[in-house]
């Protein structure tokens, strides 16, 4: 089943939206900035446009309502961007709400703010619009790079005093995304689109290693108890480890090591590093935990410096509709036959918050490169052409249903 999609005023529309906060090849369009509170109204102009009815809530999503009768799909992503980041990551899944939009299919198109977590906590729109966002997490909230309050920014955007959205779950019969894949799978193999299995769990680990601070000269090797080298050989020995028992697309990443009081002539008393692992099946997780914390006690076995190992936080893998990756892969066998894999995603997005309440779905589109959050992110026109059209494909096969 075909939708008729018109790919150039899509592609021109991504073309149009690239031009807000402009950096580069890419985008710099940070949560709240002015940039992207421009580029919100952009949004609700071409939803009106579309015949759809737009409105903006008190933590910046975007909602264009389809005027007529249902069954309905949402569709959709967020417009912000990560600092000096890519053109496509985010945008691509609202242009495509709005590209469907205008092919006359019954979807409400959404933008949520703040998937890029720019602010504590990460996902503010989405979780929001369940229900999973408290006025308690809101006024706790503070932005990552600069510390400002949530509450001082969202005033700054003009949202302050606005009511919050709450989706009305009875309206859809699902949730769509279209998203860049953000890996090299597809461009490796050849192919052209990617239905999405599931979004992996990320689970975050805090290792901190107490040793003793002291003079880098006067204290001999022996007698040193040197956090940092310690917490190095435990990240060694994960990264000898784990491949023993990981999955094949899980990873893992030290994302920060500090080391007290960071001084070329001190010995490291203290080392804290922020570790996470992810992978789309629990039981792998559950493995990857367990080796973990025999790592630690081995390292406290072994080293003159104690490691201490805290659970920051301990997501659930978020698997898409079964029925909703059939009608994506038929879509996908119709327009590009033996061109397109299953595949889970690495990275987190706003479906597995939608994805709690209704069922959901993701489609990727190749990224050259693999690169991803870096002004030279970038995807083929005709892929991105052809990712829309399977998407709209899709989106009519579960409306007729």
């Amino acid at each position: 089943m075909a939708a008729a999609v018109d790919t150039e005023r899509f592609l021109r529309d991504l073309d149009d939206l690239r031009e807000i906060g402009r950096y580069k090849t890419g985008v710099h369009r940070p949560t709240y900035s002015p940039q992207d509170m421009e580029s919100r109204r952009w949004l609700m102009a071409r939803m009106e446009e579309c015949g759809l009815e737009p409105s903006i809530d008190g933590i910046g999503n975007v909602l264009g309502r389809h005027r007529g009768p249902g069954p309905h799909l949402l569709v959709g992503s967020h417009i912000e961007t990560q600092s000096h980041a890519g053109w496509l990551d985010g945008a691509l899944g609202v242009v495509a709400g709005l590209a469907l939009a205008r092919a006359g299919l019954p979807v409400d198109v959404a933008a949520f703010a703040d998937e890029e977590g720019h602010f504590e906590g990460g996902f503010l729109g989405s979780r929001s619009i369940i229900g999973a966002l408290s006025d308690e997490e809101i006024d706790r909230s503070r932005n990552r790079t600069d510390g400002t309050p949530l509450r001082d920014a969202l005033a700054a955007a003009g949202l302050a005093g606005l009511p919050r959205m709450t989706l009305d779950r009875d309206r859809y019969r699902g949730f769509l995304e279209m998203h860049i894949e953000q890996g090299t799978q597809l461009e490796g193999a050849g192919e052209r689109v990617g239905v999405v299995t599931g979004i992996v769990a990320i689970w975050q680990w805090r290792i901190t290693v107490e040793g003793a601070q002291d003079h880098a000269g006067g204290t001999t090797m022996a007698e040193r108890r040197d956090a940092g080298l310690a917490a190095v050989r435990l990240l060694a020995a994960i990264d000898r480890e784990f491949p023993r028992v990981c999955a094949e697309r899980t990873t893992w990443t030290t994302g920060r090591i500090a080391l007290e009081p960071g001084a070329p002539s001190i010995i490291p008393g203290r080392a804290d590093v922020l570790f996470q692992f992810r992978d789309v099946e629990v039981p792998v997780l559950e493995r990857l935990e367990t080796t973990l914390r025999a790592l630690v006690r081995e390292s406290n076995r072994r080293e003159r410096c104690t490691a201490t190992l805290d659970q920051m936080s301990r997501a659930t893998p978020a698997l898409c509709d079964p029925g909703f990756m059939d009608a994506l892969a038929a879509a996908a066998e119709a327009r590009a036959p033996g061109q397109w894999r299953r595949m889970p995603s690495g990275a987190g997005h706003d479906a597995q918050w939608i994805g709690r309440v209704m069922p959901a779905a993701m489609l990727f589109v190749p990224s050259i490169g693999g690169i991803s959050h870096h002004w030279a992110e970038d995807t083929k026109r005709e892929h991105l052409a052809l990712g829309c059209e399977v998407l709209a494909d899709a989106a009519a096969r579960i409306l007729s249903r």
